[in-house]
């Protein structure tokens, strides 16, 4: 039995950790419920503890002091969602109390855990039974108890296992979310992922590896949670590096104010915030009066529950960066060009829709819409790598401006979001631009008045059965929205778009665009349209692939 450890094995013992996290996050993400349904408590704490695990492997470090002191910075900066952050403060806790020590006994181990349970209540302003925090708390108190009993790590982590075992069963009778959906409490199992990792690097066994079988593995029914569980719609994480010292309880106060699952992690230099509101904004406007914003990510929950109902695979800004990353060329050195006076970006989801944009003259497309919401960290270096004094931002999703609008200020670019519910309100607010006026106020007026002027109509299909506006939908009907309201419901896609057609001859349209989906083809979408112009023969009607997810058509009309 290993009873003491140095710098070198906890190094190895918290990459097995991490890959015992990475091995389990998807049946971690299907337990995810509470404090919101929103399906990536796994993806949150494989990403947090990631961060640590490169920048161990990077550094090497060899001694207690320098691989927690690695392991809590990289895990307070990388922290993702309300998981992610409490894991980072368990293991800043932990670093604290092992500050230089040279070789760790299991009465030491035990103390920083307790220490680290410490330091996550103390920053939760409203500590839940139930969560993370109840199975590391108990794991911790049972990790000093076997101390007593025998001084060795490996002794106390196999204590504190068991327990946590026993806790993490009872999560599901300590909440009313999880007994609801049948399940225990995903960060929780998160934590003692990394506990088994811990303990099997200290066995000598091999890097955990999980075999994830969909059908047998518990999950969570999220077809069962409505959005009432949401109290706050937009999961909002940040990062405030400080320009003097301060207390931080006013500010924690008034968070309390705005929104809930609120947790503050606080370094020498910075300190970091977790909070669920509906004002985002408001939340880190007033950090800027404690320091300088240094990163921010906003995500829509209410998409992430409505997509983990209705079985879809959710996408999170992380995982969206991600795939922009990937598939970004690599850049190739050149001599920096002269700003030019204007810039243009625009969000939207599909080939088609993204070349259209680059033919009315935006310099970049981010990738994003429905179900894919950009965070502002995305949106922000896309506005950097514009090369213009002014950066006009067009959203076209309503859930995508707020994101856009916390750009402004944190660039010395002027940036311009034209709040654009749709991608044919950004379309339409494009082709008002004129460059020669030279003055950023007119073209702002001109974009902002021309995408007032289009209608947008789309089809999509019901992921679940409901009652709205006392219409009955079921799973699996298509529903036509006109303006982001509910137009129609039919089994056919064929009458929805015969009832626009008649909806935007009333209207007197003399332009027509429909932008066909990703499961769309188009011979189609040709057989599709042609109502539009049986019932408008005077109006210029255009068929053009959009390649958007989610909606069969996107349909402009003005």
């Amino acid at each position: 039995m290993q009873d003491t450890i140095n710098g070198a094995m906890l190094r190895e013992m918290l990459l097995f950790g991490a890959a015992r996290v990475a091995a389990n996050k998807q049946s971690i993400n299907d337990l995810n419920v509470f404090p919101v349904p929103d399906g990536d408590t796994g993806t949150n704490m494989c990403l947090t503890i990631q961060t640590a695990a490169t920048e161990l492997k990077a550094k090497n470090p060899q001694t207690i002091d320098e691989v927690m002191k690695i392991t809590a910075n990289a895990m307070l900066r990388g922290a993702r969602g309300n998981s992610g952050v409490i894991l980072s403060l368990l293991f800043r806790g932990i670093s604290k109390d092992l500050k230089g020590i040279e070789s760790v006994d299991g009465a030491a181990f035990a103390s920083a855990m307790q220490e680290g349970v410490a330091a996550a209540y103390n920053a939760v302003m409203k500590p839940a039974e139930g969560t993370i925090l109840t199975v590391s708390r108990l794991a911790a108190d049972a990790a000093m108890r076997a101390a007593g009993e025998n001084n060795s790590v490996e002794y106390i982590l196999e204590a504190a296992l068991r327990q946590g075992e026993i806790t993490l069963k009872d999560t599901v009778n300590m909440n009313p979310v999880l007994k609801r959906a049948g399940v225990v409490d995903a960060g929780g199992k998160g934590f003692l992922c990394i506990l088994e990792g811990m303990l099997a690097s200290l066995r000598g066994e091999e890097m955990p590896t999980v075999d994830e079988d969909a059908e047998t593995r518990e999950k969570a029914d999220f077809a069962g949670l409505g959005d009432q569980d949401i109290t706050f719609t937009f999961d909002t994480v940040f990062i405030v590096r400080k320009t003097r010292q301060c207390d931080l309880r006013p500010f924690r106060e008034y968070l309390d104010s705005i929104g809930d699952s609120i947790v503050v992690s606080e370094g020498d230099d910075m300190f970091k915030v977790h909070v669920h509101t509906d004002t985002p904004g408001d939340a880190l406007n007033m950090a800027q009066q404690y320091g300088t914003l240094e990163v921010a990510k906003i995500e829509n929950m209410r998409i992430q529950q409505e997509d983990m109902a209705a079985g879809r695979k959710t996408i999170s800004a992380d995982q969206l960066e991600d795939e922009e990353a990937e598939d970004a060329p690599a850049p190739t050195p050149s001599e920096p060009e002269e700003r030019k006076p204007f810039g243009f970006l625009a969000v939207c989801a599909g080939d088609g829709l993204a070349e259209v944009f680059r033919d009315m003259g935006v310099d970049g497309v981010i990738s994003g819409g429905q179900t894919m919401n950009p965070s502002t960290e995305s949106i922000l270096k896309e506005i950097e790598r514009t090369n213009a004094d002014t950066v006009f931002v067009l959203p076209n999703n309503k859930n995508i401006v707020m994101a856009a609008q916390q750009c402004v200020g944190l660039t010395d670019r002027e940036i311009v979001v034209i709040p654009t519910s749709t991608v044919p309100q950004g379309i339409s607010a494009m082709m008002a631009v004129d460059l020669d006026c030279g003055d950023a106020k007119a073209i702002e007026r001109a974009m902002l008045d021309a995408a007032k002027n289009v209608a947008t109509a789309q089809i999509t299909y019901a992921a679940r059965d409901s009652d709205f506006d006392g219409n009955d939908i079921h799973e699996g009907d298509f529903l036509a929205l006109l303006d982001g309201k509910l137009f129609g419901v039919d089994k056919s896609i064929s009458v929805l778009l015969e009832k626009l057609a008649d909806a935007a001859n009333e209207r007197g349209a003399e332009f027509v665009n429909v932008f066909y989906g990703e499961d769309v083809d188009e011979a189609e979408a040709n057989v599709d349209a042609a109502c539009f112009t049986e019932k408008l023969p005077n109006a210029e009607v255009s068929v053009l692939s959009g390649g958007q997810p989610v909606y069969y058509y996107i349909i402009s009309f003005e």
